[in-house]
């Protein structure tokens, strides 16, 4: 296998600003959950109108209540709808995805917790601000073909959504073209997708999470495996997460993925350790029953965690998150910031080793990355792991995988 042609890099954003409550926010609204620590966002009911009736608004039918994020507000004791601007919109990476004959180059977030390959499009209405952006054109391909009666759409927790139909066209991945894939064109999008650089997503978790309507389509790596682009013996892909934290690192912090093949370099000689993989909820989702902070391990019977690589932090559970912090001179919680700060000149030496389980074998945080971002006054540090509120599973997004190789074999 030629390395060169499935190594795909995983670019930084120049655009990108570090925030920590935006990355949080933009969790509550993608797994929808409710916080347990105190701040200003809240998972409330928003009532709305099942309408029969009318354009601009509905009205009659039914009604019924919808779990919405909402922020409070200083001055009204009602909690409101959370602003655009509250939420991180774009993505720290980008991969480069080509698309359509002739290719089409596009900027796609990698993301192993959705199953949508989605991308801006023509038919948008013309309203929509897609400057800056990569406009897929169906018309310039000679490959496109309209999926009749497909539609998808993505809704998140604060009531913005993406929509559109549906087609397949050839997708080239680093020169490994997957003929006929399905892709999901944009009709429709809230101004938090358009106020980012990304030009879409292309989803990594499993299909069966897919939200093409009325059936799931078949992700890339489903598409590559049935149709043999990649080895019988290989059927998986990796996550090389680099860190510009790490550009004096002999890799100079360098981000990729590979499909079909384990990268020797970032492998680095050591043997590679297999979990036990539950996709029944669609997610790379494994056993992690047990954390260490500083040297002392924690028992968490029957705790569960996926690995997200469309997600910059890394959430646990409460107790966990405590007991981290409190290993941190002068960290504490921040109302405000909605999670755990620390002083910023907090020394390497001063932050302790974090590590969590994967099946039976614990895996550490790079002790640089339990920093985050400045909360804005030059004197605190936005921890990089902060609450999961209610979810009942741990989510391990990019603080914890920069310290790994991730290999996520497709035969679970």
């Amino acid at each position: 296998m030629d390395e060169s042609r499935t190594r795909i890099i995983r670019l930084p954003n120049p655009k990108y600003k570090r925030s920590g409550p935006k990355s949080y926010v933009y969790l509550l609204n993608k797994y929808k959950f409710s916080p347990t620590k105190p701040g200003p966002y809240v998972l409330g009911g928003k009532v709305q109108q099942k309408g029969k009736f009318g354009i601009s608004r509905l009205i009659g039918g039914k009604t019924h209540v919808q779990r919405v994020l909402q922020k409070k507000s200083a001055t009204d004791a009602r909690p409101g709808d959370v602003p655009a601007e509250d939420q991180q919109n774009d993505s720290l990476y980008l991969c480069p995805v080509t698309i359509g004959t002739p290719g089409q180059t596009f900027n796609l977030d990698f993301d192993t917790g959705s199953a949508d390959l989605w991308l801006f499009s023509t038919g948008l209405p013309k309203k929509t601000n897609t400057t800056g952006h990569n406009v897929f054109d169906p018309a310039k391909s000679s490959t496109f073909k309209k999926t009749p009666g497909a539609t998808w759409k993505i809704s998140y927790g604060d009531g913005s959504n993406a929509s559109g139909d549906v087609g397949t066209d050839n997708v080239n991945l680093g020169n490994l073209i997957i003929e006929n894939q399905s892709i999901e064109l944009a009709k429709q999008l809230s101004d938090q997708f358009t106020s980012g650089v990304g030009d879409g997503l292309l989803g990594l978790a499993f299909g069966s999470i897919n939200t093409v309507r009325p059936q799931p389509v078949a992700t890339p790596v489903e598409n590559m495996i049935e149709q043999a682009d990649i080895p019988k013996s290989a059927e998986l892909f990796t996550a090389y997460l680099g860190s510009y934290k790490d550009k004096n690192d002999p890799d100079h912090g360098i981000s990729f993925y590979t499909f079909g093949y384990i990268d020797d370099a970032a492998r680095a000689g050591q043997e590679i350790y297999w979990a036990p993989i539950d996709s029944s909820r669609g997610f790379w989702q494994f056993q992690s029953a047990t954390a260490s902070v500083g040297g002392k391990k924690m028992t968490r019977s029957g705790n569960t965690a996926i690995a997200d690589t469309g997600t910059t932090l890394a959430l646990v559970n409460d107790n966990l998150c405590q007991a981290i912090y409190d290993a941190i001179p002068g960290a504490k919680y921040d109302d405000q910031q909605q999670g755990y700060v620390f002083p910023s000149n907090t020394s390497v030496d001063n932050l302790p080793v974090v590590s969590f389980a994967v099946g039976g074998r614990e895996f550490a945080v790079q002790k640089e990355d339990l920093a985050f971002a400045d909360t804005g006054n030059g004197t605190m540090t936005y921890g990089g792991i902060q609450s999961r509120g209610d979810l009942p599973f741990d989510i391990l997004g990019d603080t914890w995988l920069k310290g790994i190789y991730a290999v996520s074999p497709m035969f679970t």
